[in-house]
């Protein structure tokens, strides 16, 4: 009898292994973000005035001195007491001065004692004082106690230079006056408006790039966003809206940007 053959066994068919190729995962790059750098106004600086001016009117619609006063002896004291001082310690100082002298007799005749413990606080009280008290007397020999509105008038006066004179000019007669504080100064090189230091000489230039109408706002406005925005050693450039035509914008601040003035101011 024939035997049966055993069925052969089936040797499983290998499945070919197919290997993925691995992939390397690139790590996902962080966004780099640059600061963009200042684009220097191809203009000239009267050019570079005008668009600063512009811009300033927009972000600065209220003109505002920040001095506060109700009338041109009060607003000529005030500036006098802000020589080397802030106009908020001199808000603090001014309420209780005006109550106890508020006209130019009153002051003109006042102790120099009371005077000088009254401001005290605003420094130089001793300078300061006989400033007062010198342009009280001034305001009644000469000009019968009213404050005068031309410039060549009010830097006679005792502690008033020209500074002082415009802030008056501008302020409070509404006439054609640029003052030139440490603000002013330092934003005004900042920007590339100017090379000068001397607060005149800085004037006078500026006066050559604007209508006489805007000397007065366009001062204030550049004050207010000297104390809000452009610090003078931590500037904020990233929120300033004249970063992008502003030739400073993002230079580290290493040195002083301005000059103090002289006390007479």
């Amino acid at each position: 009898m024939a035997s049966k053959k055993a069925p052969a066994k089936k040797t499983p068919v290998k499945k070919a292994v197919v290997k993925k190729a691995a992939v390397k995962k690139t790590p996902a790059k962080k966004a780099v973000v640059k600061k963009q750098a200042a684009v220097k106004f191809k203009g000239k600086p009267k050019d570079q005035a005008i668009e600063v001016a512009r811009r300033l009117a927009i972000g600065y619609p209220e003109v505002i001195c920040e001095l506060d006063h109700r009338n041109a002896y009060e607003l000529i004291s005030a500036t006098i007491l802000s020589a080397q001082c802030t106009d908020v310690r001199v808000n603090m100082v001014t309420p209780a001065l005006f109550a106890r002298f508020p006209d130019p007799w009153s002051l003109a005749s006042a102790d120099p004692s009371e005077v000088e413990t009254l401001i005290r606080s605003t420094g130089f009280y001793q300078s300061k004082a006989k400033n007062l008290m010198g342009m009280a007397q001034n305001l009644i020999e000469r000009f019968g106690g009213e404050v005068p509105s031309e410039l060549s008038d009010l830097v006679t006066l005792p502690g008033v230079g020209r500074k002082t004179g415009n802030v008056v000019r501008s302020v409070v007669f509404d006439l054609p006056g640029l003052p030139v504080d440490t603000h002013v100064g330092r934003l005004s090189r900042r920007l590339g408006l100017t090379k000068l230091e001397d607060p005149v000489k800085v004037e006078l230039q500026l006066n050559d790039y604007l209508p006489p109408a805007e000397w007065g706002s366009f001062s204030l406005r550049l004050i207010l966003h000297g104390r809000r925005v452009c610090d003078a050693r931590k500037p904020q450039c990233m929120i300033c809206e004249l970063a992008d035509i502003c030739p400073s914008a993002g230079v580290p601040v290493t040195a002083p940007t301005t000059k103090r003035s002289p006390r007479k101011s």
